[in-house]
Order: C-alpha cells, then sequence, then structure tokens
C-alpha cells in the first residue's frame, strides 16, 4: 500500500511540476536561434523573444520585415510577442492560441504540448490540428 501511495505522490508532483514549467525560465526554439519567455496575462499565456542568437543585421536591430502591417515592419524581433491568448485546456496542453511567424509574416493557430520539462511541441496550422507543422522548443536553462 504504501509503493501505491508512493508512486501516486511521484506521479502527481511529476506532473504538477511538468505543467508549471512552461511560464518558468526560458526555451529555445527549434533552430535555437532565440529564446521564448513565457508568460502569464490573467488566465492566458503569451511568449515573447527575449534574446536572438544573431539580433544584429548591418550593425542595426533585426526588425519585423515581413509584417504585413507597414507600421509593425520597424519595429525590432527581439522584444516580439509572437505567440498570444493560450488558454490551458488539458494538464499539458495550451490552445485556442497563435503564432505569429516573422520569417514569412503570417499567422496560425497553435497549439502547445508539454512532452516533458525540457521539451514543447508547438504546432502551428490553419484550420485543422492536422494541417500543419509541429517545431520542438527544449529547455533554455
Amino acid at each position: 500500500m504504501k509503493k501505491i501511495i508512493i508512486l501516486f505522490f511521484l506521479a502527481f508532483t511529476t506532473s504538477t511540476l511538468i505543467a508549471q514549467d512552461l511560464t518558468q525560465g526560458l526555451w529555445y526554439n527549434e533552430k535555437k536561434s532565440a529564446k521564448v519567455q513565457f508568460y502569464l496575462q490573467g488566465d492566458k499565456m503569451f511568449g515573447k523573444i527575449v534574446w536572438l542568437k544573431d539580433p544584429l543585421l548591418n550593425g542595426k536591430p533585426k526588425l519585423d520585415k515581413s509584417n504585413p502591417d507597414a507600421a509593425l515592419k520597424v519595429k525590432p524581433l527581439l522584444g516580439l510577442v509572437f505567440m498570444k491568448a493560450f488558454t490551458k485546456t488539458e494538464k499539458n496542453i495550451w490552445e485556442e492560441g497563435t503564432i505569429y511567424d516573422p520569417e514569412n509574416g503570417k499567422t496560425y493557430q497553435c497549439k502547445i504540448t508539454i512532452v516533458s520539462p525540457t521539451q514543447l511541441d508547438v504546432r502551428g496550422f490553419i484550420g485543422f490540428s492536422i494541417m500543419g507543422r509541429t517545431s520542438h522548443f527544449t529547455k533554455a536553462d
């Protein structure tokens, strides 16, 4: 009986730590070219770029040059909130948010799955989750 109680406690503690880990620390994108910080605003979760491997282009900060909004093309990529308004729908899943791709200037629906304390699966898609692409983010610290 003690073993069952201990196993239950360990499983509960581990799943709680994984669920809380998303907003703790920094995460690398798949290419390790940027670090992302996740944060809560009310019950919604957001992600912003807080570090770039190559933050400068010709000695100036890299800008959001692919943004379809001309007024935003002059904004730096560093500090850009590119993941917005995620809702926690299951223990390790955040959905109903969007992800902006600064490389092509497009915004997609997005789902984040916490795979482990050191890996996130970030799936961007249009319409249905089955029609999209998954990137693997890894813990940076």
